[in-house]
């Protein structure tokens, strides 16, 4: 937040409260910024030149449209430039088409950390340089620091809201132009200052599951692009417990929307798409936990010396897990302390050193 005077910065308006805060705090002067959060301004800091841009990306509803509006309402009242840029194509090949494509060949994609990695920290961050910005910002509930040279993201103080696991696939390179306004904030308070400055959108309700599907479930958004064929659904001993519609349509740890009864609660163990068989299995079945993943497409953003003793998330929701990882020819092994269960193919494994901070 302190990093310079008059400074450029384009933040991302998404029409929600979290990314309206960031651009009103980065604008603000030191006695507005203490009157609006109940703190001293950061040392050094006098507020940026702040340009509010909305993402326009591809969605199956049209709810785009009023994410604009609140976003523009917002940059109004926070009396900065606001723009929109298109980036509806781009979003449908990197993202949308990347999480079909997954389905289809049975993993569990996470169209989240690509759209960080491809849209808001890859085509926005370069448009935003190549137009004279120093940075972007956004209202990511997560913690950036720069130490020795080497910039280091931490998981936020709000450990309900914490984004870093949609985040290890930044580098150096682009974390030197980011900015995380509201890392240090709790949610409560990040609304609170969104009143105090009169925000239209202040007690807006946060978004929930995939932004460009909307009300729509995952799998009546998949029919529409992948076709259905019945398959058989097994118990891990291989008797046939029933049918399904399509192998590509589920995820490993499903339990809802099975089909299938029994005296326990059935998961989903396993899935073959090209066989199109699903296996399911209870909570008491040694087949759903794994000692050891491997994991490829690796990115380290600040630790470079393995093996180490980590912390790793394989879900966003998930407690950090104490495994310890080393690196292998074409990637990183993890041995965790527990098994762990439900570990899919395609879900992205974030490792995490004890202070917070993301490997």
């Amino acid at each position: 937040m302190a990093k310079t005077r008059n400074k450029k910065v384009f933040v991302g308006l998404s029409g929600g409260v979290d990314s309206s805060v960031a651009a009103l705090l980065l604008k603000a002067k030191p006695d507005e910024f203490e009157r609006l959060t109940g703190r001293p301004a950061p040392k050094g800091f006098r507020g940026y030149d702040v340009t509010g841009i909305h993402l326009r990306c591809w969605n199956i509803d049209g709810c785009d449209e009023d994410e604009a509006e609140d976003a523009r309402r917002a940059a109004n009242k926070i009396d900065i430039p606001f723009y929109v840029f298109d980036m509806e194509k781009e979003y449908r090949k990197r993202v949308v088409d990347y999480m079909i494509r997954g389905y289809e060949r049975g993993i569990t994609p996470n169209p989240d950390v690509m759209c960080n990695k491809e849209i808001k920290f890859g085509l926005f961050l370069e448009k935003a340089l190549g137009m004279g910005a120093d940075y972007v910002a956004t209202g990511h509930y997560v913690k950036l620091e720069e130490e020795n040279g080497a910039y280091n993201l931490y998981t936020a103080d709000d450990k309900n809201k914490d984004q870093s696991y949609f985040l290890w696939t930044l580098t150096q390179d682009k974390l030197k132009h980011c900015i995380f306004p509201i890392g240090e904030y709790k949610k409560s308070e990040v609304r609170e200052i969104a009143r105090r400055a009169n925000l239209p959108n202040a007690d807006k309700k946060d978004s929930q599951g995939i932004c460009f599907i909307g009300d729509v479930s995952i799998k009546d958004f998949l029919k529409e692009y992948l076709p259905g064929k019945r398959g058989n659904v097994y118990s891990t001993s291989g008797k046939i417990l029933g049918t399904h519609e399509g192998a590509q349509f589920f995820t490993i740890g499903q339990r809802h929307g099975l089909g299938i009864s029994g005296n326990k609660p059935y998961f989903i163990a396993s899935k073959d798409t090209e066989k199109n068989i699903i296996v399911l299995a209870d909570k008491d079945d040694d087949s759903i936990y794994r000692e050891k993943v491997n994991i490829t497409d690796v990115n380290l953003i600040s630790e470079k010396t393995l093996p180490a003793e980590v912390f790793v998330r394989l879900r966003y929701r998930q407690p950090a897990q104490r495994a310890r990882a080393s690196l292998t020819g074409d990637g990183i092994e993890i041995h965790f302390d527990k098994p762990q269960e439900f570990v899919a193919p395609g879900q992205s494994a974030v490792l995490y050193k004890k202070n917070g901070m993301i490997i």
